[in-house]
């Protein structure tokens, strides 16, 4: 007997949908922090009911990218300078190994493409626009990381960017 496989659930890919673009907007510093956020103006936003939503703000506030108060309240989070710190060295230290493990699988396409992306952060910077900056540099770093082959390393990486995203600007 085969067996339909079940159709994907029209909920899920709401609240993933919304999840991606809010890790995404979170993680490129363009909330900034104690930006608060409510569910109705997440659901509008995005064109989705709460359930999605609110899906979406948990998974968020269990990685530590939004923060939610005792009264339900959500926003980015407020790092003070240690946590800062904390996050920059984690980073470092991660992406140390992760650099280390992707040059040696490195090719001339990769590099190449690297030299561009390079390339778009100098005329980011040379333009002075923060959020092509931001968005450019995760990329280069992305892009190297991913050669490196180790995906439970590169999400830890995205871990730490995602909470240090609200104060990249």
């Amino acid at each position: 007997m085969i067996l339909n496989p079940r159709p994907a659930d029209a909920a899920t890919a709401a609240h993933d949908r919304v999840y991606r673009a809010l890790r995404g907007r979170i993680m490129q510093g363009d909330l900034p922090p104690g930006e608060g956020l409510t569910l109705r103006g997440i659901g509008r936003d995005y064109e989705v009911s709460m359930t999605p939503a609110r899906e979406a703000v948990r998974r968020l506030v269990a990685e530590g990218a939004l923060t939610m108060s005792t009264s339900g309240r959500v926003s980015t989070p407020e790092l003070s300078n240690e946590r800062i710190e904390e996050l920059a060295a984690l980073r470092a230290l991660i992406e140390v190994e992760l650099a280390s493990r992707a040059l040696p699988r490195a090719h001339m396409a990769l590099i190449e493409r690297m030299q561009t992306i390079n390339a778009s952060i100098a005329e980011a910077v040379a333009h002075r626009d923060a959020a092509s900056y931001i968005r450019t540099n995760l990329e280069f770093h992305r892009t190297l990381y991913l050669r490196a082959q180790a995906p439970a390393m590169l999400a830890m990486a995205e871990t730490v960017w995602l909470q240090m995203g609200p104060t990249m600007r």
